[in-house]
């Protein structure tokens, strides 16, 4: 490819999409996707990539048009900051001649980085004047991780820039952990999405500011506020005590708050209780909607409502697995032309805390 399509010149064109075997990535085929994605990357264009947690669109971190793209592309408000990927801590602070992207690492962000790098950390940290406003929202902190997903790995390493990707989907709506899932959201408004299969943990990235005390959890997700409180000491997560917002007052200090987010097209109503009473609550929540055709995400044991369409969610006990069919199952009722689709909260516990965060942003809590 000689060049990246510019998003946005013509919608009717459609996004590449290369297929990629995360476990043979020596592969004729595999070397060639790589390297025209990591082409389309380092000339401004837009390339949807697998990560751990979910798809993400990636652009240049450090070239603001090709940032601006990915706004365009998802229809995001500039005043939600984005994450940087790298492939190795060196682009951090800088390599062959490139900018650092951070003017410092505190002792805490050092051991949390050596227990949880490569995986789904994001750390909020204070960056250099090389990273470009559109980035961070004008914030002093820029959000940056390093993937575990080999095939993102090696398209930053082959790119040779740090990559700023948020989910690669419609602002505000359901990320995606499938390539289908991204077409079906972006297919014409990006230039390519390499296919790894379906992504691993499901939810976003743990985003961590180890920069205050105590440090500050953001946004839950595979890596636990307990995870972290035993490598590198006392932790909070974030609570807003206001209501959601169309439009913050000001930038956001992280991806995902203060407003509605992860949601389907149909109407998301969060039921609360455990595994002994869902079943009668979920009856009686489709009793009381007559009009309208229930989906409903049903965890394994539960007993189906009559006349609902059903997502087979996953066991109870298991949240790692309820995570990762999570969005997919959203999507799939969605699709199924569901108008209300019921979800159980599951307990705070593990990646559980990561669920919650995610269906109270996208619903309407019963």
């Amino acid at each position: 490819m000689a060049g990246a399509r510019r998003t946005g010149d013509n919608e009717s064109v459609k996004t590449l999409r290369f297929v990629v075997d995360p476990a043979n990535l020596e592969s004729s085929e595999a070397l060639e996707a790589l390297e025209q994605a990591a082409g389309i990357l380092r000339a401004g264009g837009l390339v949807a990539l697998p990560t751990e947690t979910v798809y993400g669109l990636g652009a240049n971190a450090l070239d603001p048009a090709a940032v601006s793209r990915i706004f365009a592309a998802k229809q995001r408000p500039a005043w939600d900051p984005i994450i940087v990927h790298i492939s190795d801590e060196a682009m951090l602070h800088g390599i062959n001649g490139m900018a650092g992207l951070v003017e410092r690492v505190p002792e805490a962000a050092r051991k949390l980085m050596a227990a949880f790098w490569p995986g789904p950390l994001t750390l909020l940290l204070p960056r250099t004047a090389a990273v470009p406003d559109v980035v961070t929202a004008g914030r002093p902190l820029v959000g940056v991780r390093m993937p575990a997903h080999p095939v993102a790995l090696e398209l930053i390493r082959r790119a040779g820039v740090p990559v700023a990707a948020p989910s690669a989907n419609l602002f505000a709506r359901i990320s995606p952990t499938t390539a289908a899932h991204v077409l079906a959201d972006l297919d014409g408004r990006i230039d390519a999405v390499l296919d790894a299969g379906p992504t691993e943990h499901g939810v976003e990235s743990t985003v961590l500011d180890p920069c205050q005390t105590p440090m500050m959890i953001y946004r839950p997700g595979a890596v636990t506020s307990l995870q972290i409180r035993e490598i590198a000491g006392a932790v909070e997560i974030y609570h807003d005590s206001g209501a959601p917002q169309a439009r913050p007052r000001e930038a956001l200090p992280s991806p995902g708050l203060g407003l509605r987010h992860y949601a389907p097209r149909a109407r998301l109503l969060l039921i609360e209780g455990d595994l002994a009473v869902l079943a009668a609550r979920l009856e009686g929540a489709v009793q009381d909607l007559p009009e309208d055709q229930v989906g409903v995400m049903l965890p394994d044991g539960v007993h189906a409502p009559a006349g609902a369409t059903v997502f087979a969610w996953g066991h109870w006990s298991a949240p790692e697995e309820l995570a990762r069919t999570l969005y997919a199952g959203l999507r799939r009722l969605d699709d199924q032309g569901c108008t209300v689709i019921l979800c159980p909260l599951p307990p705070a516990d593990g990646i559980g805390a990561a669920i919650r965060d995610r269906l109270l942003k996208a619903g309407n809590r019963e």
